[in-house]
This record gives C-alpha cells, structure tokens and sequence, in this order.
C-alpha cells in the first residue's frame, strides 16, 4: 500500500492517507483565508478549510482523532477560539487536543490548526 499524498509542494502536503494504518489523515496546519479578520473569524475559516480538506480525504469531524491548535496570543485569544471550536467540535465526539502559543509564519496569523483524523 502507498501512501497517499495531496496538495504537495516541495515542503509539505495538505493531506497524508497513510491506509497501512486503517487509513489515518494527517492534515498540515491551516491558516485563515483572511489573515486580517480577528480571532473568531479566523478560527472560523480555519475550520472550514479543515471540514473541506477531511471531505476531500473521506472523513469528517466526527472521525477527528487529534488536533494541535496554536494561538499568537493565548492569553487574549482562547477564550475566543474556543468559543467558535465548541460549536464546530460535534457532540460526543472531541478529539485529543493540544493548544499552545507560538510564533506565527506571518504576523497577522492568529490560529493554526493541524489535525489527524481516520477515514469515516
């Protein structure tokens, strides 16, 4: 079985399938699409860009198994976040989370959120 890589640039891939373990996704981190936006829109569209690219690879939310969050400013912005997380985050079905402050590539970026996840 090869594993399967999309979105593949000469640093990293979006997506990774690897089936020879029951078919874990590993999805790089994502960013905003508008880096200008504050915090919960921000996390809003990270997710969203998170939902197509668990689509695209067989799976959903309910199948997420980790994710690792990073905030620029954790003190001012995980309440926020968290507020948009708990209503994307399905009933009964939270995954293993890590959250943590970090530089970001690019200054305006104020969440990054990477994820594994099985195929549904």
């Amino acid at each position: 079985m090869s594993i399967d890589r999309r979105h593949t640039s000469e640093r990293a891939s979006k997506i990774v399938i690897n089936p020879a373990q029951q078919g874990t996704i590993y999805l790089s981190g994502q960013v905003a699409e508008d880096p200008e936006a504050g915090i919960q829109d921000q996390t809003r569209s990270t997710l969203a860009r998170i939902d197509e690219l668990l689509t695209e690879a067989g799976s959903d939310r309910e199948h997420v198994l980790s994710a690792t969050i990073y905030l620029r400013d954790i003190a001012n912005h995980f309440a926020l976040m968290n507020e948009v997380w708990n209503e994307w985050v399905p009933t009964g079905h939270a995954p293993a989370r890590a959250c943590v402050e970090a530089h970001m590539a690019r200054p305006a970026l104020l969440v990054e959120i990477s994820v594994v996840a099985t195929v549904a």
